[in-house]
């Protein structure tokens, strides 16, 4: 009874940590490519769909029996996005793609 309950609990926070950097860092791509996107609001909209579509979708398979592992999917989504926000705040912003653009017709 304890091994499966430690068993199921470390495969849920396996899951919500590869599932939380999934997420966050979807949303972290989305930010840095969707600012300068023609087509903005686009790609904002189909980011937040296909990244709460995988999470809604990864919390119920990996919670429909056992609610240890659904917690410890939490668990593991929430430190994930700690990490990716550790890990993203030390990176160089992309430069604005319409500014060399102009740059490179003379405007």
């Amino acid at each position: 009874m304890m091994l499966e309950l430690s068993v199921g609990g470390a495969l849920g926070l396996a899951v919500g940590l590869a599932l939380g950097a999934v997420f966050f860092g979807g949303l972290w791509l989305t930010v840095r490519l969707g600012v300068s996107s023609r087509f903005a609001p686009l790609w904002f909209l189909l980011s937040l769909l296909v990244r709460l579509g995988i999470a809604l979708a990864a919390f119920v398979w990996i919670g429909r029996d056992e609610p240890v592992r659904l917690i410890a999917a939490l668990v593991g989504f929430l430190v994930a996005r700690s990490v990716v926000l550790r890990v993203t705040r030390t990176m160089r912003p992309l430069p604005y793609r319409d500014a060399a653009r102009e740059a490179s017709r003379g405007a």
